[in-house]
Protein backbone atom coordinates (compact mmCIF):
# COMPACT_ATOMS: atom_id res chain seq x y z
CA UNK A 1 0.00 0.00 0.00
CA UNK A 2 1.69 3.29 -1.10
CA UNK A 3 1.83 6.33 0.76
CA UNK A 4 0.42 9.96 -0.44
CA UNK A 5 2.84 12.81 0.29
CA UNK A 6 1.10 15.55 0.04
CA UNK A 7 3.19 18.90 -1.61
CA UNK A 8 5.35 21.18 0.71
CA UNK A 9 2.11 23.96 0.40
CA UNK A 10 -0.26 21.28 2.34
CA UNK A 11 2.40 19.75 4.88
CA UNK A 12 1.46 19.74 8.18
CA UNK A 13 4.53 21.86 10.15
CA UNK A 14 4.65 21.84 13.56
CA UNK A 15 5.36 25.19 15.09
CA UNK A 16 5.78 26.36 18.95
CA UNK A 17 2.55 27.08 20.18
CA UNK A 18 3.91 30.46 20.61
CA UNK A 19 4.24 31.23 16.87
CA UNK A 20 0.72 29.52 15.85
CA UNK A 21 -1.56 31.98 14.24
CA UNK A 22 -4.55 30.33 16.09
CA UNK A 23 -2.88 30.50 19.10
CA UNK A 24 -5.10 30.95 22.00
CA UNK A 25 -3.70 32.58 25.41
CA UNK A 26 -6.80 31.32 27.17
CA UNK A 27 -5.75 27.70 26.43
CA UNK A 28 -2.76 28.36 29.26
CA UNK A 29 -5.82 27.39 31.53
CA UNK A 30 -5.97 23.87 30.20
CA UNK A 31 -2.25 23.06 30.56
CA UNK A 32 -2.43 23.76 34.84
CA UNK A 33 -3.17 20.68 36.32
CA UNK A 34 -7.00 20.80 38.38
CA UNK A 35 -5.66 20.44 41.86
CA UNK A 36 -2.82 23.96 40.85
CA UNK A 37 -5.98 25.59 39.02
CA UNK A 38 -6.95 28.71 40.97
CA UNK A 39 -10.32 30.95 41.96
CA UNK A 40 -10.26 34.64 41.21
CA UNK A 41 -11.12 34.54 45.06
CA UNK A 42 -7.84 33.19 45.55
CA UNK A 43 -6.17 35.39 43.32
CA UNK A 44 -7.35 38.49 45.02
CA UNK A 45 -5.89 37.55 48.06
CA UNK A 46 -3.09 36.69 46.55
CA UNK A 47 -2.47 40.21 45.56
CA UNK A 48 -2.98 41.05 48.90
CA UNK A 49 -0.78 38.81 50.14
CA UNK A 50 1.82 40.06 47.10
CA UNK A 51 0.93 43.78 47.86
CA UNK A 52 1.97 42.78 51.80
CA UNK A 53 5.27 41.24 50.92
CA UNK A 54 6.05 44.41 48.19
CA UNK A 55 5.33 47.10 50.93
CA UNK A 56 7.06 45.43 54.11
CA UNK A 57 10.14 44.89 51.95
CA UNK A 58 10.64 48.96 51.53
CA UNK A 59 10.16 49.18 55.26
CA UNK A 60 13.00 50.42 56.94
CA UNK A 61 15.17 48.30 59.25
CA UNK A 62 14.92 49.30 62.65
CA UNK A 63 17.99 50.73 64.55
CA UNK A 64 18.16 47.92 67.86
CA UNK A 65 17.87 44.26 67.63
CA UNK A 66 18.74 43.19 64.09
CA UNK A 67 21.88 44.38 63.96
CA UNK A 68 23.10 42.63 67.08
CA UNK A 69 21.92 39.71 65.97
CA UNK A 70 23.83 40.35 62.81
CA UNK A 71 26.77 40.75 64.93
CA UNK A 72 26.36 37.20 66.76
CA UNK A 73 25.85 35.64 63.41
CA UNK A 74 29.15 37.05 61.88
CA UNK A 75 30.67 35.66 65.50
CA UNK A 76 29.44 32.34 65.49
CA UNK A 77 30.82 32.35 61.27
CA UNK A 78 34.31 33.72 61.97
CA UNK A 79 34.46 31.07 65.13
CA UNK A 80 32.91 28.47 63.82
CA UNK A 81 30.69 27.59 66.91
CA UNK A 82 28.29 28.73 69.02
CA UNK A 83 28.80 30.74 72.12
CA UNK A 84 28.77 29.22 75.38
CA UNK A 85 29.12 32.48 77.61
CA UNK A 86 28.30 36.30 76.49
CA UNK A 87 31.01 36.94 73.78
CA UNK A 88 29.74 40.95 72.87
CA UNK A 89 29.39 42.91 76.31
CA UNK A 90 32.34 43.12 78.48
CA UNK A 91 30.20 43.97 81.26
CA UNK A 92 28.76 40.32 81.23
CA UNK A 93 32.29 38.65 80.04
CA UNK A 94 31.53 35.42 81.75
CA UNK A 95 28.05 35.27 81.77
CA UNK A 96 26.44 32.12 80.61
CA UNK A 97 25.06 32.44 77.01
CA UNK A 98 22.57 30.10 75.57
CA UNK A 99 21.85 31.80 72.11
CA UNK A 100 18.63 30.56 71.38
CA UNK A 101 18.35 32.34 67.84
CA UNK A 102 21.91 30.99 66.65
CA UNK A 103 20.23 29.54 63.78
CA UNK A 104 18.54 33.04 62.76
CA UNK A 105 21.85 35.20 63.55
CA UNK A 106 24.25 32.68 61.02
CA UNK A 107 21.34 32.93 58.18
CA UNK A 108 20.88 36.90 58.82
CA UNK A 109 24.92 37.15 58.67
CA UNK A 110 25.16 35.08 55.42
CA UNK A 111 22.36 36.84 53.41
CA UNK A 112 23.55 40.20 54.64
CA UNK A 113 27.13 39.13 53.67
CA UNK A 114 26.09 38.60 50.04
CA UNK A 115 23.34 40.94 49.18
CA UNK A 116 23.58 43.95 51.38
CA UNK A 117 20.81 46.15 53.09
CA UNK A 118 17.99 44.22 50.68
CA UNK A 119 18.66 40.49 52.01
CA UNK A 120 17.48 42.45 55.59
CA UNK A 121 14.76 43.65 53.94
CA UNK A 122 13.72 40.69 51.94
CA UNK A 123 13.49 38.33 55.45
CA UNK A 124 11.87 40.50 56.84
CA UNK A 125 8.71 40.87 54.31
CA UNK A 126 9.42 37.20 53.55
CA UNK A 127 8.47 36.17 56.97
CA UNK A 128 5.84 38.60 57.66
CA UNK A 129 4.00 37.01 54.20
CA UNK A 130 4.95 34.02 55.09
CA UNK A 131 2.90 34.05 58.55
CA UNK A 132 -0.06 36.03 57.03
CA UNK A 133 -0.40 33.34 53.92
CA UNK A 134 -0.32 30.62 56.76
CA UNK A 135 -3.62 32.06 58.46
CA UNK A 136 -5.55 33.50 55.43
CA UNK A 137 -4.93 30.47 53.54
CA UNK A 138 -6.12 28.54 56.20
CA UNK A 139 -9.53 30.82 56.50
CA UNK A 140 -10.29 30.57 52.94
CA UNK A 141 -9.69 26.93 52.67
CA UNK A 142 -12.31 26.32 55.37
CA UNK A 143 -14.79 29.05 54.16
CA UNK A 144 -14.28 29.91 50.64
CA UNK A 145 -15.15 33.09 51.34
CA UNK A 146 -13.26 35.60 50.42
CA UNK A 147 -14.51 38.06 52.96
CA UNK A 148 -14.11 35.86 55.51
CA UNK A 149 -10.21 35.92 54.28
CA UNK A 150 -10.08 39.61 54.26
CA UNK A 151 -11.24 40.07 57.76
CA UNK A 152 -8.45 37.52 58.80
CA UNK A 153 -6.01 39.27 57.11
CA UNK A 154 -7.60 42.92 58.41
CA UNK A 155 -7.59 41.65 61.98
CA UNK A 156 -4.44 40.13 62.09
CA UNK A 157 -2.41 43.31 60.96
CA UNK A 158 -4.53 45.10 63.11
CA UNK A 159 -3.73 43.80 66.08
CA UNK A 160 -0.41 42.51 65.48
CA UNK A 161 1.23 45.80 63.54
CA UNK A 162 3.35 47.10 66.35
CA UNK A 163 5.02 44.09 66.57
CA UNK A 164 5.53 43.49 63.14
CA UNK A 165 7.70 46.50 62.66
CA UNK A 166 10.60 45.56 64.03
CA UNK A 167 12.97 42.55 62.46
CA UNK A 168 14.05 40.07 64.80
CA UNK A 169 14.17 36.02 64.73
CA UNK A 170 10.50 36.39 66.63
CA UNK A 171 9.34 37.11 62.96
CA UNK A 172 10.68 33.37 62.42
CA UNK A 173 9.19 32.52 65.61
CA UNK A 174 5.97 34.16 64.23
CA UNK A 175 5.45 32.38 60.72
CA UNK A 176 6.30 28.76 62.43
CA UNK A 177 3.06 29.44 64.99
CA UNK A 178 0.92 30.02 62.36
CA UNK A 179 2.12 26.96 60.79
CA UNK A 180 1.22 25.31 64.10
CA UNK A 181 -1.92 27.01 64.07
CA UNK A 182 -3.04 25.71 60.81
CA UNK A 183 -2.00 21.44 61.94
CA UNK A 184 -3.58 21.94 65.39
CA UNK A 185 -7.23 23.70 63.68
CA UNK A 186 -7.42 21.05 61.27
CA UNK A 187 -10.53 19.40 61.20
CA UNK A 188 -9.15 15.98 59.61
CA UNK A 189 -5.41 15.15 60.67
CA UNK A 190 -3.18 15.28 57.01
CA UNK A 191 0.00 12.80 56.55
CA UNK A 192 1.68 15.58 55.90
CA UNK A 193 1.05 16.87 59.55
CA UNK A 194 3.53 13.81 60.57
CA UNK A 195 6.63 15.35 59.45
CA UNK A 196 6.11 19.02 59.03
CA UNK A 197 5.49 19.40 62.78
CA UNK A 198 8.52 17.62 64.19
CA UNK A 199 10.68 19.25 61.30
CA UNK A 200 8.81 22.60 61.78
CA UNK A 201 9.50 22.89 66.04
CA UNK A 202 13.43 21.47 65.19
CA UNK A 203 14.21 24.76 63.30
CA UNK A 204 12.24 27.02 65.40
CA UNK A 205 14.09 25.84 68.32
CA UNK A 206 17.39 27.09 66.76
CA UNK A 207 15.55 29.94 65.01
CA UNK A 208 14.05 31.53 68.11
CA UNK A 209 13.02 30.39 71.75
CA UNK A 210 9.33 31.19 71.37
CA UNK A 211 8.65 27.39 70.44
CA UNK A 212 7.44 27.77 74.00
CA UNK A 213 4.00 29.28 72.21
CA UNK A 214 3.97 26.59 69.90
CA UNK A 215 3.74 23.51 72.22
CA UNK A 216 1.32 25.45 74.44
CA UNK A 217 -0.88 26.05 71.41
CA UNK A 218 -0.89 22.09 70.51
CA UNK A 219 -1.26 21.41 74.15
CA UNK A 220 -4.15 23.61 75.02
CA UNK A 221 -5.88 21.79 71.41
CA UNK A 222 -5.47 18.53 72.70
CA UNK A 223 -7.09 19.23 76.17
CA UNK A 224 -9.86 21.14 74.44
CA UNK A 225 -10.26 18.17 72.30
CA UNK A 226 -10.49 15.80 75.01
CA UNK A 227 -13.02 18.28 76.79
CA UNK A 228 -15.04 18.38 73.79
CA UNK A 229 -15.81 14.31 73.52
CA UNK A 230 -16.14 14.02 77.20
CA UNK A 231 -18.85 16.21 77.11
CA UNK A 232 -20.18 15.36 74.48
CA UNK A 233 -20.49 11.47 75.51
CA UNK A 234 -20.60 11.99 79.30
CA UNK A 235 -17.38 9.10 79.22
CA UNK A 236 -14.12 9.94 80.04
CA UNK A 237 -12.67 6.79 78.79
CA UNK A 238 -13.80 8.30 74.95
CA UNK A 239 -11.70 10.67 75.35
CA UNK A 240 -8.39 8.19 74.98
CA UNK A 241 -10.41 6.23 72.23
CA UNK A 242 -10.49 9.53 70.15
CA UNK A 243 -8.30 9.39 66.88
CA UNK A 244 -8.54 13.64 67.10
CA UNK A 245 -7.31 13.71 70.90
CA UNK A 246 -4.67 11.03 70.26
CA UNK A 247 -2.87 12.74 67.36
CA UNK A 248 -2.97 16.37 69.17
CA UNK A 249 -1.10 14.15 72.07
CA UNK A 250 1.38 12.67 69.91
CA UNK A 251 1.83 15.97 67.53
CA UNK A 252 2.79 17.93 71.01
CA UNK A 253 4.76 14.80 71.84
CA UNK A 254 7.02 14.57 68.93
CA UNK A 255 6.99 18.69 68.66
CA UNK A 256 8.88 18.64 72.62
CA UNK A 257 11.13 15.58 71.42
CA UNK A 258 12.07 17.47 68.14
CA UNK A 259 13.39 20.68 70.27
CA UNK A 260 15.74 18.83 71.69
CA UNK A 261 17.44 18.55 68.36
CA UNK A 262 19.85 22.36 69.41
CA UNK A 263 23.71 22.77 70.56
CA UNK A 264 22.42 22.99 74.16
CA UNK A 265 20.21 20.01 74.24
CA UNK A 266 17.45 20.45 76.92
CA UNK A 267 18.82 23.36 78.64
CA UNK A 268 17.22 25.40 75.88
CA UNK A 269 13.84 25.09 77.87
CA UNK A 270 15.15 25.98 81.23
CA UNK A 271 17.18 29.21 79.63
CA UNK A 272 13.55 30.40 77.59
CA UNK A 273 11.71 29.89 81.02
CA UNK A 274 14.70 31.71 82.32
CA UNK A 275 14.28 34.88 79.87
CA UNK A 276 10.93 35.58 80.41
CA UNK A 277 11.42 35.75 84.25
CA UNK A 278 14.36 38.01 84.17
CA UNK A 279 13.66 41.16 86.48
CA UNK A 280 16.28 43.34 83.93
CA UNK A 281 13.10 42.95 81.42
CA UNK A 282 10.42 44.20 83.63
CA UNK A 283 11.72 47.99 83.04
CA UNK A 284 11.50 47.54 79.19
CA UNK A 285 8.26 49.10 77.27
CA UNK A 286 7.38 46.32 75.27
CA UNK A 287 7.60 43.94 77.90
CA UNK A 288 4.94 45.93 80.30
CA UNK A 289 1.55 44.55 80.47
CA UNK A 290 -1.07 45.39 77.85
CA UNK A 291 -3.31 48.21 78.56
CA UNK A 292 -5.78 50.59 76.94
CA UNK A 293 -3.33 53.14 77.21
CA UNK A 294 -1.30 51.53 74.51
CA UNK A 295 -2.34 51.44 70.92
CA UNK A 296 -1.92 47.28 71.02
CA UNK A 297 -4.36 47.37 73.94
CA UNK A 298 -7.06 49.48 71.94
CA UNK A 299 -6.60 46.78 68.96
CA UNK A 300 -7.01 43.92 71.40
CA UNK A 301 -9.41 45.29 72.86
CA UNK A 302 -11.89 46.00 69.66
CA UNK A 303 -11.12 42.43 68.59
CA UNK A 304 -12.04 40.68 71.91
CA UNK A 305 -15.34 42.69 71.44
CA UNK A 306 -15.75 41.49 67.79
CA UNK A 307 -15.62 37.85 68.78
CA UNK A 308 -18.37 38.09 71.07
CA UNK A 309 -20.17 39.56 68.73
CA UNK A 310 -19.60 37.18 66.18
CA UNK A 311 -19.73 34.02 68.56
CA UNK A 312 -23.40 35.37 69.48
CA UNK A 313 -24.29 35.17 66.08
CA UNK A 314 -22.32 32.50 64.38
CA UNK A 315 -24.01 29.33 64.13
CA UNK A 316 -20.75 27.42 63.83
CA UNK A 317 -19.96 25.19 66.93
CA UNK A 318 -17.24 26.63 69.13
CA UNK A 319 -14.61 24.26 70.58
CA UNK A 320 -13.20 24.15 73.51
CA UNK A 321 -9.78 24.22 72.59
CA UNK A 322 -10.71 27.66 70.52
CA UNK A 323 -11.99 28.72 73.64
CA UNK A 324 -9.29 27.92 75.89
CA UNK A 325 -6.63 29.16 73.23
CA UNK A 326 -8.02 32.63 72.99
CA UNK A 327 -8.38 32.72 76.76
CA UNK A 328 -5.09 31.51 77.77
CA UNK A 329 -2.73 33.51 75.58
CA UNK A 330 -5.57 36.60 76.26
CA UNK A 331 -4.16 36.48 79.81
CA UNK A 332 -0.75 35.95 78.84
CA UNK A 333 -1.14 39.17 76.71
CA UNK A 334 -2.57 41.22 79.46
CA UNK A 335 0.38 39.72 81.59
CA UNK A 336 3.06 41.40 78.98
CA UNK A 337 2.03 42.91 75.94
CA UNK A 338 4.93 41.37 73.60
CA UNK A 339 2.44 37.79 73.72
CA UNK A 340 -0.33 40.24 71.31
CA UNK A 341 2.03 38.40 68.57
CA UNK A 342 0.87 35.31 69.12
CA UNK A 343 -3.12 35.80 70.23
CA UNK A 344 -3.60 38.33 67.18
CA UNK A 345 -2.82 35.68 64.81
CA UNK A 346 -4.99 33.34 66.79
CA UNK A 347 -7.91 35.63 67.23
CA UNK A 348 -7.91 36.80 63.04
CA UNK A 349 -8.10 33.12 62.61
CA UNK A 350 -11.32 32.46 64.61
CA UNK A 351 -12.88 35.98 63.27
CA UNK A 352 -12.45 34.45 60.12
CA UNK A 353 -14.22 31.49 60.54
CA UNK A 354 -17.07 32.82 62.44
CA UNK A 355 -17.82 35.76 60.14
CA UNK A 356 -18.15 33.73 57.32
CA UNK A 357 -20.75 31.27 59.74
CA UNK A 358 -22.60 34.38 59.54
CA UNK A 359 -22.80 35.43 56.50
CA UNK A 360 -23.45 31.81 55.57
CA UNK A 361 -26.57 32.13 57.61
CA UNK A 362 -27.91 35.66 56.78
CA UNK A 363 -26.92 35.56 53.13
CA UNK A 364 -25.85 32.34 51.85
CA UNK A 365 -23.27 31.77 49.27
CA UNK A 366 -22.93 33.67 46.14
CA UNK A 367 -21.32 31.10 44.39
CA UNK A 368 -21.70 27.31 45.93
CA UNK A 369 -18.69 26.77 43.86
CA UNK A 370 -16.51 28.97 43.31
CA UNK A 371 -14.81 28.77 39.55
CA UNK A 372 -11.35 27.68 38.86
CA UNK A 373 -9.41 28.60 36.24
CA UNK A 374 -5.60 27.74 34.91
CA UNK A 375 -5.56 31.03 34.11
CA UNK A 376 -6.05 32.56 37.45
CA UNK A 377 -3.27 30.54 38.29
CA UNK A 378 -1.01 31.93 35.79
CA UNK A 379 -2.17 35.58 36.87
CA UNK A 380 -1.58 34.92 40.01
CA UNK A 381 2.19 33.65 39.25
CA UNK A 382 2.69 36.67 36.99
CA UNK A 383 1.05 39.07 39.93
CA UNK A 384 3.75 37.19 42.69
CA UNK A 385 6.54 37.79 40.01
CA UNK A 386 5.75 41.35 39.61
CA UNK A 387 5.29 41.99 43.47
CA UNK A 388 8.99 40.40 44.18
CA UNK A 389 10.90 41.81 41.12
CA UNK A 390 9.93 45.49 42.08
CA UNK A 391 11.64 45.34 45.83
CA UNK A 392 14.83 45.88 46.48
CA UNK A 393 15.73 42.22 47.33
CA UNK A 394 13.93 41.61 43.79
CA UNK A 395 16.39 44.39 41.98
CA UNK A 396 19.58 43.34 43.86
CA UNK A 397 19.07 39.45 42.76
CA UNK A 398 18.77 40.53 38.80
CA UNK A 399 21.07 43.53 38.67
CA UNK A 400 23.16 42.63 41.44
CA UNK A 401 24.25 45.87 44.07
CA UNK A 402 26.01 48.65 42.85
CA UNK A 403 29.52 48.35 42.24
CA UNK A 404 30.32 52.37 43.76
CA UNK A 405 30.94 52.72 47.32
CA UNK A 406 28.76 55.97 47.37
CA UNK A 407 25.83 54.52 46.05
CA UNK A 408 26.36 51.57 48.56
CA UNK A 409 26.19 53.99 51.29
CA UNK A 410 23.13 55.78 50.09
CA UNK A 411 20.70 52.98 49.64
CA UNK A 412 22.10 51.83 53.05
CA UNK A 413 20.67 54.95 54.40
CA UNK A 414 17.80 54.96 52.94
CA UNK A 415 17.06 51.40 53.81
CA UNK A 416 17.46 52.08 57.67
CA UNK A 417 15.11 53.83 60.21
CA UNK A 418 15.39 57.66 60.88
CA UNK A 419 16.78 56.73 64.62
CA UNK A 420 19.74 54.76 63.05
CA UNK A 421 22.81 56.40 64.62
CA UNK A 422 24.88 56.50 61.31
CA UNK A 423 26.21 60.54 61.89
CA UNK A 424 27.62 59.21 65.54
CA UNK A 425 28.82 55.60 64.05
CA UNK A 426 30.85 57.92 61.41
CA UNK A 427 32.17 59.67 64.08
CA UNK A 428 33.60 57.26 66.42
CA UNK A 429 34.79 55.07 63.51
CA UNK A 430 37.09 58.39 62.72
CA UNK A 431 37.94 58.56 66.13
CA UNK A 432 37.48 55.38 68.04
CA UNK A 433 37.07 55.58 71.72
CA UNK A 434 39.26 54.61 74.27
CA UNK A 435 38.25 52.27 77.11
CA UNK A 436 34.79 51.94 78.40
CA UNK A 437 31.84 53.51 76.44
CA UNK A 438 28.54 53.86 77.71
CA UNK A 439 25.94 53.99 75.31
CA UNK A 440 22.11 54.08 74.60
CA UNK A 441 20.64 50.44 75.46
CA UNK A 442 18.63 50.11 71.99
CA UNK A 443 21.91 51.48 69.88
CA UNK A 444 24.16 48.92 71.46
CA UNK A 445 23.74 46.32 68.71
CA UNK A 446 24.11 49.01 65.75
CA UNK A 447 27.47 50.15 67.40
CA UNK A 448 28.41 46.82 67.73
CA UNK A 449 27.96 45.84 64.38
CA UNK A 450 28.97 49.03 62.14
CA UNK A 451 31.26 50.76 64.71
CA UNK A 452 35.04 50.68 65.46
CA UNK A 453 36.55 47.06 66.07
CA UNK A 454 36.88 45.65 69.92
CA UNK A 455 35.03 49.14 70.58
CA UNK A 456 33.58 48.09 74.42
CA UNK A 457 29.63 48.87 74.32
CA UNK A 458 27.70 49.10 77.44
CA UNK A 459 25.25 47.16 76.49
CA UNK A 460 23.15 45.76 74.01
CA UNK A 461 19.52 44.63 73.34
CA UNK A 462 20.30 41.29 75.53
CA UNK A 463 19.39 43.16 78.52
CA UNK A 464 19.04 39.66 80.75
CA UNK A 465 22.32 38.93 80.37
CA UNK A 466 24.32 42.01 82.45
CA UNK A 467 24.11 41.42 86.23
CA UNK A 468 20.71 43.39 87.77
CA UNK A 469 23.75 45.98 89.29
CA UNK A 470 24.54 46.95 86.16
CA UNK A 471 21.52 47.08 84.53
CA UNK A 472 20.42 49.80 87.74
CA UNK A 473 23.10 51.85 87.02
CA UNK A 474 22.55 51.71 83.22
CA UNK A 475 19.32 53.20 84.16
CA UNK A 476 20.43 55.59 87.15
CA UNK A 477 23.19 57.20 84.53
CA UNK A 478 20.14 57.34 81.63
CA UNK A 479 18.07 59.68 83.42
CA UNK A 480 21.06 61.74 84.88
CA UNK A 481 20.01 60.92 88.56
CA UNK A 482 21.94 61.25 91.49
CA UNK A 483 25.28 60.11 91.61
CA UNK A 484 25.43 59.30 88.23
CA UNK A 485 28.64 61.04 87.77
CA UNK A 486 30.15 58.62 90.20
CA UNK A 487 28.59 55.60 88.24
CA UNK A 488 30.47 56.78 85.00
CA UNK A 489 33.68 57.02 86.81
CA UNK A 490 33.09 53.24 88.55
CA UNK A 491 32.82 51.80 85.25
CA UNK A 492 35.88 53.86 84.10
CA UNK A 493 33.65 55.46 81.16
CA UNK A 494 35.74 57.31 78.76
CA UNK A 495 33.09 58.00 75.93
CA UNK A 496 29.07 58.48 76.04
CA UNK A 497 27.18 58.08 73.14
CA UNK A 498 23.14 58.75 73.73
CA UNK A 499 20.56 59.88 71.71
CA UNK A 500 18.80 63.09 71.89
CA UNK A 501 14.95 62.12 72.03
CA UNK A 502 15.03 60.12 75.47
CA UNK A 503 18.44 61.23 76.96
CA UNK A 504 17.94 65.01 77.05
CA UNK A 505 18.28 65.40 81.03
CA UNK A 506 21.83 63.45 81.01
CA UNK A 507 23.34 65.27 77.53
CA UNK A 508 22.06 68.91 79.22
CA UNK A 509 24.18 67.28 82.70
CA UNK A 510 26.58 66.27 80.77
CA UNK A 511 27.21 69.56 79.00
CA UNK A 512 27.33 71.44 82.17
CA UNK A 513 30.47 69.35 82.86
CA UNK A 514 32.31 70.89 80.44
CA UNK A 515 35.58 70.66 82.86
CA UNK A 516 35.04 66.68 82.65
CA UNK A 517 33.67 66.12 79.61
CA UNK A 518 33.51 67.58 75.85
CA UNK A 519 30.81 67.26 72.93
CA UNK A 520 32.73 66.20 70.01
CA UNK A 521 29.93 65.45 67.90
CA UNK A 522 25.99 66.30 67.82
CA UNK A 523 22.88 66.03 65.48
CA UNK A 524 19.62 65.17 65.00
CA UNK A 525 19.87 61.98 66.12
CA UNK A 526 22.76 61.62 68.96
CA UNK A 527 25.57 63.32 70.71
CA UNK A 528 29.39 62.12 71.58
CA UNK A 529 31.00 62.87 74.80
CA UNK A 530 34.87 62.11 75.74
CA UNK A 531 36.69 62.89 78.79
CA UNK A 532 39.44 65.39 78.41
CA UNK A 533 41.21 62.79 80.41
CA UNK A 534 40.53 59.54 79.98
CA UNK A 535 40.42 57.11 83.03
Amino acid sequence: MSTVTPPPSEAVVSKPFFERRDADVSVLQDRIPPEYQLTRRSVVLIALLGGLFALASYQPLWHSDLWGHLSYGRWIWANKSVPQVEPLMPLAQGVRFIDTAWLSQLIGWGMFSKYGVAAGQFMYAGLITLAFSFVVGAVYRRTESLAAGLAAFVTFFWGDYQQLMVIRPQLAGLACFCLVIVVATATVGKRWHWWAVPLTFALWANLHGSFLVGLGLLGLMAIGRAFDVIWRTGQVSAAFRDGETRRLVLLTQLAAVAVLVNPYGIGLYGEVLAVTSNPNLADLFEWEPLSLRMNQGQAAAAITIALFLLYRLSPRRVTCGEVLSLIVFGLAMLWTSRMINWWSPLAAYYVGLHLAAVLWKNFGRSEAIPARSGLNTVVAVGLSWIFFAFTPFGVTLLHGQPKDAKQRSQRFQKSVSLLTPLGVTTHLNEEPPVGQVYNTYEWGDFLTWAGPKGMRVFLNSHAHLVPAEVWKDYLLISAAGGGWEQKLDQYSVNTVVVDVAQRGALIKALKQKKDVWELTYEDGVGAVFRRHKPL
